[in-house]
């Protein structure tokens, strides 16, 4: 068993080339071994959000603090708040984050499939952003 211990590692700033905005990792991890699984913990300060992306395996999202809004291509945005669980299925470009006036972190747990877990793509514009429907309920 391999204990790594809150705090032993350092904050890290979210990339710009790979997000919008204000965006803070903690505690990364990666399953070692044949284990497949990672994940951190980010923190979107309001009006932040990701790129839009994919993951090879899907991607799921626990939603610890906060509210945030989430959209899958083609699909209206969703609002999010501490306590929901989203699954993003494989390879669907999807985005998150924090709304314009509410930060939000979330739990994000991911594996690996041939050493990848992630494809970047372009940044989600402010109108993708802002405009459209809004689930909330």
């Amino acid at each position: 068993m391999n204990i790594t211990r809150n705090g032993s590692k350092p904050s890290a700033k979210g990339p710009a080339s790979y997000f919008m905005g204000s965006v803070r990792i903690d505690s990364p991890f990666q399953a070692e071994g044949e284990g497949r699984a990672g994940g951190a913990i980010v923190t979107f300060e309001p009006g932040a959000r990701t790129n839009w992306h994919t993951h090879p395996a899907g991607q799921t999202l626990v939603f610890l603090s906060g509210v945030g809004w989430t959209q899958c291509e083609g699909g209206p945005r969703a609002e999010i708040r501490a306590g929901d669980v989203i699954w993003c299925p494989c390879r669907k470009r999807h985005w998150h984050g924090a709304t314009l006036s509410t930060a939000m972190s979330h739990l994000a747990l991911t594996e690996m499939i041939d050493g990848k877990n992630v494809e970047w793509m372009e940044p989600v514009t402010d109108e993708q952003y802002q405009k459209g429907p809004l689930i909330t309920d």
